[in-house]
């Protein structure tokens, strides 16, 4: 990630300025810009089968929620909004319209070189702070490994490393192979 601007923004001039942009993605860091760099293949496809896996989970167990890959943001404060690899946003259906998940219960980021750093620290300090937000699953293509982090009842947040078998995500209630999420072999 590299800042697009020196200027600090609130959430709402970032997202206003970002709807208006004719290409790229970006992510507003404690007020900043910041362009998010082109993806690998292994990158792109880890979150296409993240997506499918999400969607087909929610399928399977009757939710009322939706699977999303890019687009949808979460607003962590008014100075911070990402936009997660991928997210499972549950309640009612979101109009077409909106561009900020407004119940995201479970946020996915694949690691990349130049963000591997934030999500591991910035991004799970700040997902947290997000009261909806129940996992958040970092995927490591490279190890072949996925770091989930879940709310406790309690609120306190605890840690998994899974390299195989199932994970799941109660609430909402998603039970998903590791294999569909990421290449273990």
């Amino acid at each position: 990630m590299s800042t697009h601007a020196a200027k600090r923004l609130t959430a709402d001039e970032f997202l206003a300025w970002a709807e208006v942009q004719p290409q790229g993605r970006y992510e507003l860091f404690a007020g900043e810009i910041v362009a998010m760099a082109p993806e690998r293949a292994d990158h792109a496809r880890t979150k296409a089968a993240v997506w499918a896996a999400l969607k087909s989970a929610i399928k399977r167990a009757g939710l009322t929620c939706e699977a999303f890959i890019d687009g949808l943001a979460v607003r962590i404060n008014d100075k911070s909004v990402y936009e997660p690899d991928a997210l499972v946003n549950c309640g009612p259906r979101i109009a077409g319209d909106v561009i900020i998940a407004p119940n995201p219960t479970i946020v996915v980021e694949v690691l990349s070189p130049s963000t591997q750093h934030i999500d591991k620290t910035g991004k799970l300090i700040d997902y947290f702070s997000v009261p909806a937000v129940q996992h958040y699953l970092i995927i490591d293509t490279e190890r072949r490994v996925i770091v989930h982090h879940r709310r406790s009842g309690d609120g306190s947040i605890a840690t998994t490393i899974c390299r195989q078998g199932e994970i799941v995500l109660e609430p909402p209630g998603l039970r998903i192979d590791m294999a569909d999420l990421i290449d273990v072999s």
